[in-house]
């Protein structure tokens, strides 16, 4: 499975929406995520890709992960699995 759909995958059980419902456009908040939910979010991606992601729950804007919208996610979570291959 491609990295684009399983983040989205990931994204839509957490917003609880089908995954043709989530656009890479979308922001986490559009699709209804709470900082929890985001949290939960970012695990399943780090077990779903074996891969750690530079994310500070307690201080997102610190973090080198834009989570600013479904498509920087994926991007983001794309070059993490590119340099730990």
């Amino acid at each position: 499975m491609d990295v684009r759909s399983k983040v989205i995958e990931i994204i839509a059980e957490q917003a609880v929406l089908e995954p043709e419902d989530v656009s890479d456009d979308n922001t986490l908040e559009d699709l209804g995520i709470d900082s929890l939910g985001l949290v939960e979010s970012i695990f399943a991606i780090e077990e779903a890709f074996d891969i750690s992601v530079p994310f500070n729950a307690n201080d997102p804007s610190e973090s080198d992960f834009d989570i600013s919208s479904v498509k920087s996610v994926i991007s983001g979570v794309q070059k993490l699995v590119d340099e730990a291959a």
